[in-house]
């Protein structure tokens, strides 16, 4: 069943067209993945979605519901949250105190700047914040300052965050960015448990290919804003349009 649906979106800046008649879909339950060289349009794309840009024209459907022209927060509270190419934390807040800003503004909308301190009526957010540092492996270091965590942990964090509004849909915008190979593992690990534990249904824009190929039902290829490929990592893989505009011709 379909979750997210986006019909003819299009998206013109000036005379450069970013994102040109891309029409897809991403199915409950799914990981759905993102790619294409340089320029293809796949940020601006995601941008589309989640409201940070409006489209010049086409739509945008998010279970059955016209989100379009929806803002960012508006989208957020529809069941969409993203994860962030760098990750975007409170270094001087403790990881706990970072997942239970998100929590708390899913949970309540808004608050004052003293929340931290009336946290402790609000249970929920408790709650949402402690599943949410378990599912990424981070409740025992609850107490640490987010500023200390090493790279990978702070990347981990930020999905925490994310998903502290409890979404239907997880957008990860390069998750294994800066990555070293042991902790790009351990966060294709995640991703993969994430969706197994949580039911997720997961949109992804990665550059590494090995881990597109690892964790994605199925890949959606854009090369100068239009779509050029769509289907399972076999499809994609076995595409001459992808070989070419890809990777210059050169078999993934």
């Amino acid at each position: 069943m379909s979750l997210l649906r986006t019909d003819g979106l299009t998206k013109q800046f000036g005379g450069l067209v970013a994102v040109d008649d891309v029409s897809f879909e991403v199915d409950s339950g799914e990981t759905r993945a993102v790619i294409g060289p340089n320029g293809a349009g796949k940020s601006t794309l995601i941008n589309c979605i989640t409201g940070a840009l409006d489209p010049t024209a086409g739509s945008v459907e998010f279970a059955g519901a016209d989100i379009t022209d929806l803002s960012p927060h508006e989208t957020v509270q529809s069941g969409i949250s993203k994860s962030f190419q760098t990750a975007s934390i409170f270094p001087s807040m403790t990881v706990e105190e970072n997942v239970q800003i998100a929590a708390l503004a899913a949970e309540h909308g808004s608050f004052r700047f003293d929340f931290l301190k009336r946290l402790s009526g609000f249970d929920a957010v408790h709650d949402t914040t402690d599943r949410m540092l378990s599912a990424v492996e981070l409740l025992g270091d609850a107490d640490l300052e987010a500023g200390s965590l090493p790279y990978g942990d702070k990347r981990r964090l930020e999905i925490a965050i994310a998903l502290a509004s409890e979404p239907d849909l997880l957008l990860m915008d390069e998750p294994t960015a800066g990555m070293s190979p042991d902790e790009t593992a351990a966060t294709v690990d995640l991703v993969e448990d994430l969706q197994e534990d949580l039911g997720l249904t997961i949109l992804i824009v990665e550059h590494d290919m090995e881990v597109i190929f690892r964790i994605s039902d199925r890949i959606l290829v854009l090369n100068r804003g239009q779509v050029i490929a769509d289907g399972t990592p076999e499809q994609v893989q076995d595409s001459e349009d992808v070989q070419e505009a890809y990777l210059g011709g050169v078999e993934l």
